[in-house]
């Protein structure tokens, strides 16, 4: 009885998978010989394609990337305008950090990381959204509360101001609890 009962455990846990999608986008100011902004997705651990400051549009680093791209010429164009869009937003936001900080020069990176993971058993969806900045860690969203979390002093400027934008919490709690349903 103790080994069916183990097998069954097993079983179940053999065949239960969780995917998940996250995206990593980098931002630098004052690094040479990289681009300025280099933008990553990744899928179940696998980098999937990758857009930066050096090229027009995003590159397919898989096989089945690749064959995405080339089969769904709007959604390239949509991953093309995204990553022009990102690129733009966060030099700019590079920018309003270094002012906020009294940086006037040197080296700064401003990251963010987001994504979602999901359940193929249970049909969970768990998501993410976080900044980083100068390596540390700098905002992330907390899904549950739908409120900002400021870990430095530094941010809690940028934290009221994203707490106060209902569109934005808006969008980031659907991605966090719904990107892999749609």
């Amino acid at each position: 009885m103790e080994i069916l009962l183990l097998l069954s455990l097993l079983c179940c846990a053999a065949f239960s998978e969780k995917h998940s999608l996250k995206y990593i986008l980098t931002s630098s100011y004052g690094v040479k010989a990289v681009p300025e902004f280099v933008a990553v997705s990744v899928v179940d651990g696998v980098q999937a394609a990758q857009c930066d400051s050096s090229r027009l549009e995003p590159a397919a680093k898989t096989d089945w990337m690749e064959t995405f791209f080339k089969e769904n010429d709007e959604r390239l164009k949509w991953y093309t305008n995204r990553c022009r869009g990102n690129q733009y937003h966060f030099r700019v936001t590079t920018e309003t950090l270094m002012q906020r900080l009294n940086q006037t020069g040197g080296v700064h990176i401003f990251q963010r990381m987001n994504g979602c993971e999901w359940d193929d058993e249970t049909e969970d969806i768990s998501g993410f959204n976080q900044y980083g900045y100068d390596g540390e860690d700098f905002l992330a969203f907390d899904p549950k509360t739908l409120i900002w979390v400021a870990p430095k002093p530094q941010a809690v400027v940028t934290k009221h101001e994203l707490d106060r934008d209902r569109y934005g919490t808006e969008f980031w709690k659907r991605f966090t609890t719904s990107a892999l349903s749609a």
